[in-house]
């Protein structure tokens, strides 16, 4: 069943267009409010909500628990790296991660198995240190 477009899923779906990274509704609905809309934060989450079902949005959710979501750039099923720090995220192809879900699942008997792979790490900007905050060396 086709959902409707309604001025707040397309509110939604605008304002997580030219967000960078993944936010949560909570901040996605904050943004929206800052910028003047009346929508409310139900209506945000329902509208995510079916955006991710749709494959219009990615969904994943953070160490923390919480739900968080961003535009989709990538058509069809694919993992993401996403940095603990900044928020960078990297969208990925995984053969060796399909051929072991799909392996796996038959294993046990289970078919039209589905899952979700999400990386969390630190991105190469992030690991680096800072030059600044480094001090010389004082052999003498």
């Amino acid at each position: 069943m086709m959902k409707r477009n309604t001025w707040q899923r397309e509110a939604v779906r605008e304002a997580l267009d030219t967000t960078e990274g993944f936010i949560s509704a909570q901040a996605l609905h904050s943004a929206l409010h800052a910028s003047g809309s009346p929508i409310g934060l139900a209506t945000v989450y329902r509208a995510l909500g079916d955006l991710a079902s749709s494959g219009e949005a990615d969904s994943l959710q953070s160490p923390d628990g919480e739900a968080l979501y961003r535009a989709c750039s990538t058509a069809g099923h694919h993992h993401h790296l996403i940095c603990r720090n900044c928020g960078l995220t990297v969208e990925i192809e995984a053969t060796e991660v399909e051929a072991w879900a799909k392996g796996i699942a038959a294993e046990h008997g289970f078919t039209e198995a589905a899952h979700v792979v999400d990386v969390f790490g630190l991105c190469a900007d992030c690991t680096r240190p800072a030059a600044t905050t480094e001090s010389p060396d004082r052999a003498g």
